[in-house]
C-alpha cells in the first residue's frame, strides 16, 4: 500500500510540475516585442521624455502595455542589479563592476543609447544675472562659500544629478551646509521659482517639457548659461549648444534591457532608437541620438495652379 501511495506522490508531482512549465510557456507566448505588459523602471530626472515615448508607442501598438515607474538613479541601478526590475532607462551606462555583477548572474544586458540629455542650473526670476561659471558651482560644493550663491538645490540625494556633479567636483559626500534636496524635479523648480539666490539643479528635460504642476511656475525662473572649466564662453542647454558639443553638462541616455528574450522590452529599445522615437526626441527638446533624416522631393518643373 505504501508503494502505492509513493507512486501516486510522484505523479502528483510530475503532473503538476508539468502544468507550472506549461503555465511559464503560455505567460511567455503572451509577450512579443509588439504586445504583453511590462514596467519600465526610469531614472525621475527624464520621466517626461519617456512619457512621451511610451503613449506613442501604446498608441502604435494597441496590444502593448508599459507602466512607468519613476526612480532616483540609485533605486533604477539597485532594481537591476536585483533582478526587481528588467527594463529600465538611465542617464548613465553601466558600470565594468555592474556589467561584471551581470555577468555572473549569467545576465547580458542590452544597452541602447538614444538621446543627449543635459543637467540645467536655475536661478529665481528677480536675480538678473543668467550667466555662471560651473567652477563656481564645484567650488560651493567643495565648500567654499560664495556671495552669489545662497543654496544650491538638488532633486533628490540618490538621484543622477547628485551623482553627476559630485564626480565633477569630485567629492564623495555633498556639504552639509548650503546644499538642500527634494524628491522631484517640481519640487525644485517650485522653491527656486519662490527663493531668491538659490540655484537648482534639474534635468533639462523638466523645463523643455513642464509638468502641468511647474507650467506656470517656469515663467518664474531662468535657465542659466554655463561657462565650462576650460572655456571662456557661456553656452545654454539647448539642441543646438548639445549638438555642438559646447554645453559642459550633457550626458547621454540609455536604455537598458536585462528580459533575455525577444520581449516587450527590446520591442520599445528598437522604437525609441528608431525613426519615430529619435524624432519625439527631437521635438522635445532634447538631442536624438541619430539625427532623424528629411527628404526632399526634387521636381523637374513648377507646376502652377489653375488660374
Amino acid at each position: 500500500m505504501l508503494k502505492y501511495s509513493k507512486v501516486f506522490g510522484l505523479f502528483i508531482f510530475v503532473f503538476l510540475f508539468a502544468m507550472c512549465n506549461q503555465k511559464s510557456k503560455n505567460d511567455a507566448q503572451k509577450e512579443t516585442i509588439l504586445k504583453g505588459a511590462i514596467d519600465v523602471t526610469v531614472d525621475e530626472t527624464v520621466k517626461q521624455i519617456v512619457d512621451d515615448q511610451v503613449a506613442v508607442f501604446e498608441g502604435t501598438y494597441y496590444d502593448a502595455k508599459i507602466t512607468v515607474k519613476p526612480k532616483s538613479e540609485a533605486e533604477v541601478i539597485n532594481d537591476l542589479l536585483n533582478q526587481k526590475a528588467k527594463v529600465a532607462i538611465t542617464a548613465r551606462d553601466l558600470t565594468a563592476e555592474e556589467k561584471a555583477r551581470f555577468e555572473k548572474s549569467k545576465i547580458n544586458p542590452r544597452v541602447t543609447p538614444f538621446a543627449q540629455d543635459a543637467i540645467a542650473f536655475i536661478s529665481n526670476k528677480s536675480n538678473n544675472d543668467t550667466l555662471i561659471a560651473l567652477k563656481t558651482v564645484i567650488d560651493f560644493m567643495q565648500g567654499k562659500a560664495d556671495p552669489r550663491i545662497k543654496g544650491l538645490v538638488f532633486d533628490n540625494p540618490n538621484s543622477s544629478t547628485v551623482r553627476f556633479m559630485k564626480e565633477l567636483a569630485k567629492i564623495k559626500d555633498i556639504p552639509k551646509t548650503g546644499v538642500f534636496s527634494f524628491k522631484t524635479n517640481d519640487e525644485v523648480i517650485k522653491f527656486v521659482s519662490e527663493n531668491d539666490g538659490m540655484i537648482g539643479v534639474v534635468g533639462v528635460n523638466w523645463l523643455s517639457q513642464p509638468s502641468q504642476n511647474t507650467t506656470d511656475l517656469i515663467k518664474k525662473i531662468n535657465v542659466l548659461s554655463v561657462k565650462g572649466l576650460n572655456s571662456n564662453q557661456y553656452y545654454s542647454p539647448t539642441q543646438n549648444d548639445l549638438a555642438e558639443a559646447k554645453y559642459p553638462l550633457a550626458r547621454d541616455l540609455f536604455i537598458i534591457n536585462c528580459q533575455g528574450y525577444s520581449g516587450l522590452g527590446m520591442g520599445f529599445a528598437s522604437f525609441i532608437a528608431g525613426d519615430i522615437g529619435q524624432r519625439i526626441v527631437l521635438k522635445s527638446g532634447l538631442l536624438p541620438y541619430k539625427i532623424p533624416g528629411r527628404k526632399l522631393k526634387i521636381r523637374n518643373e513648377i507646376i502652377k495652379d489653375n488660374e
